[in-house]
């Protein structure tokens, strides 16, 4: 069996976007009015919940106040989120990011054995966007066959529906592809879709519950199409991905 995709999720594994994720949250929350302000922590707990509008959801809900003040402040989620993406992609914009130890090489390693490119995130397509040209310029659209977007489908990771989604847009079977995350919602989705999963942690989501995914690495800053491939193609031994991220 050969593989013919690489299915890539987008923050946190293209690149590390979180931190301005978070920085374009606080800003979105001074702009309205808000006396809100997500720290470091606090908003790595909160990436448990996919998808910003859902994560604002969740914060509102867990604050202690009336019902009637929650559902004034629900109401408010669909302004908030349009804020907050809007100062996030003038963030990228500005150059403030880029991408990951490995994977500019390994895009293009995949392209010249062939393999097709996609993306399946939570995240908007305005974000994405923003991320594929401040990272990659005019050329960052067109490597990706597909690019499937979280609202594209009516359940986030980690329900599997936007690797279908990408995968059924491609018109490959998912035993041929194989998915790059970083956490473990992440990971769960892509599993639940049938694909083989090489998982790459970040200060977000170290320490996450990885069980299930066929390699885990500090980063692809050491990994080549062939490799992966092989790999993915391959009969692990159990334990041993995780083995493998330890470092043992």
């Amino acid at each position: 069996m050969s593989i013919e995709a690489l299915v890539f999720d987008v923050d946190g594994t293209l690149a590390d976007t979180e931190e301005l994720h978070r920085r374009a949250f606080n800003l979105a929350f001074e702009q309205h009015g808000l006396d809100w302000r997500w720290e470091r922590s606090q908003y790595r707990a909160l990436l448990a919940v996919t998808g910003g509008k859902e994560r604002l959801g969740a914060y509102i809900d867990a604050l202690e106040l009336s019902t009637s003040e929650k559902k004034r402040l629900h109401e408010r989620v669909p302004q908030l989120h349009a804020a907050k993406t809007r100062h996030y992609t003038e963030i990228a914009r500005r150059g403030d990011i880029e991408l990951r130890p490995g994977v500019a090489r390994l895009l293009d390693e995949a392209q010249r054995a062939g393999l097709r490119l996609a993306i399946a995130s939570t995240t908007t397509a305005v974000n994405i966007d923003a991320l594929l040209q401040a990272t990659l310029g005019v050329r960052g659209l067109s490597l990706f066959d597909v690019i499937a977007c979280g609202d594209q489908v009516r359940a986030k990771k980690p329900a599997p529906d936007i690797y279908r989604l990408a995968l059924d847009t491609m018109g490959v079977p998912p035993e041929r592809a194989i998915a790059v995350e970083d956490s473990p919602n992440g990971l769960r989705s892509a599993l639940g879709a049938g694909l083989w999963t090489l998982v790459t942690p970040t200060f977000w989501t170290d320490g996450g519950d990885f069980s299930g995914a066929g390699l885990v690495l500090p980063s692809l800053g050491g990994l080549g199409v062939e490799e992966l491939t092989r790999r993915a193609t391959a009969v692990a031994p159990p334990n041993a991905v995780q083995a493998l991220y330890r470092g043992q």
